[in-house]
């Protein structure tokens, strides 16, 4: 093909398309960088590289932020096409590769960042050592826009089922949806508390929640616990707690909120309040003597999923990591 004296002005590579959707999802230079796995420097002396060339400037401050320009958008509004033709090219060039090479880009939520996450990697590389991935951490919202925008391959998330005000149904439409695995809530409730009596509790003792956690320990009714003082964890758990605690007839008191798994744990064997957390959370963190898990009347859980675009499965390493996570989620 002969390119046109202007066409070749503005030729313009698959990383610079890149980089202008990513800052036109998340409106700031530094957040493109880490989605796209570069630091905010290199990120900018590219995005200078290209203006330098093209003639043109992609994006402009406004206030403490920064936009695009019109030729940004320009760019932004044809990325997408543009970007799933090569996509959907460089999938078909590692079919013929037989999986000796490819790329999967991943993203999860936290607590799967300690779990499910290094498995499926050790996995990947065990059978298809060629096959590379690049990782973000997220939670469920985020990661589902990184798949939606085609920053990401594959999204680890999770949903609440019974949970009527879980937007997770409306966030995903269009996408495609894969069950892995159910991940049951435990009440974390420290020694002696009356909610424990009753029954034999799963005690730490230093080993993981998979050792600890019984299923067939006395289960505890939320109502039970009306009076007690809460400690939360994310936007989404918390919302689920109020959610729970609702379905059981109370609001709860919540005196703190942590994100931290192991400031929680640390809270409740303090005596602080108790706790609601997914047993895949406490996977990696050992419950110390004096807290005990229960779990709950209700049969509260949470549903792990994987989430892709519709035919991304075609893609030979996407497709395999599809695979192995339900194999080692099973």
């Amino acid at each position: 093909m002969t390119l046109t004296p202007l066409a070749g002005t503005f030729d313009l590579d698959s990383q610079t398309l890149r980089a202008v959707a990513a800052i036109a999802d998340y409106g700031s230079i530094t957040r493109a960088a880490a989605v796209l796995g570069f630091s905010q420097p290199a990120l900018s002396q590219q995005l200078k590289r290209v203006e330098s060339r093209i003639g043109m400037t992609l994006v402009t401050r406004s206030g403490r932020g920064i936009r695009l320009t019109d030729a940004g958008e320009v760019l932004a509004r044809h990325a997408e096409a543009v970007l799933g033709a090569l996509d959907a090219a460089a999938g078909e060039l590692a079919d013929l590769s037989g999986l000796r090479t490819g790329r999967v880009r991943l993203a999860a939520f936290p607590s799967a960042s300690s779990t499910i996450v290094p498995r499926l990697i050790q996995a990947m590389g065990a059978e298809h050592e060629g096959v590379r991935f690049t990782y973000l951490e997220a939670e469920p919202p985020e990661a589902v826009v990184a798949v939606r925008d085609g920053l990401s391959d594959v999204a680890i998330a999770f949903h609440y089922p019974a949970d009527p005000n879980d937007a997770f149904a409306a966030g995903t439409e269009g996408l495609v949806v894969t069950a892995l695995q159910r991940d049951d809530l435990v009440l974390l409730a420290p020694e002696g508390h009356p909610a424990l009596r009753g029954g034999v509790a799963a005690s730490g003792t230093g080993g993981s929640v998979g050792d600890d956690y019984q299923l067939d320990s006395a289960a505890v009714d939320l109502a039970e616990l009306r009076n007690e003082n809460w400690i939360a964890g994310c936007p989404r758990c918390r919302s689920h707690l109020l959610d729970s605690c609702a379905r059981s007839g109370f609001a709860p008191a919540i005196a703190f909120e942590t994100d931290n798994v192991v400031a929680v744990i640390s809270m409740v064997a303090a005596g602080l309040g108790v706790a609601l957390l997914p047993a895949l959370a406490l996977t990696t963190s050992p419950l110390p003597p004096g807290v005990h898990a229960r779990p709950t009347a209700g049969g509260d859980h949470r549903l792990i999923v994987a989430v892709t675009r519709p035919g991304a499965d075609h893609v030979p390493a996407v497709g395999e990591a599809l695979r192995l996570l339900s194999a080692l989620t099973r």
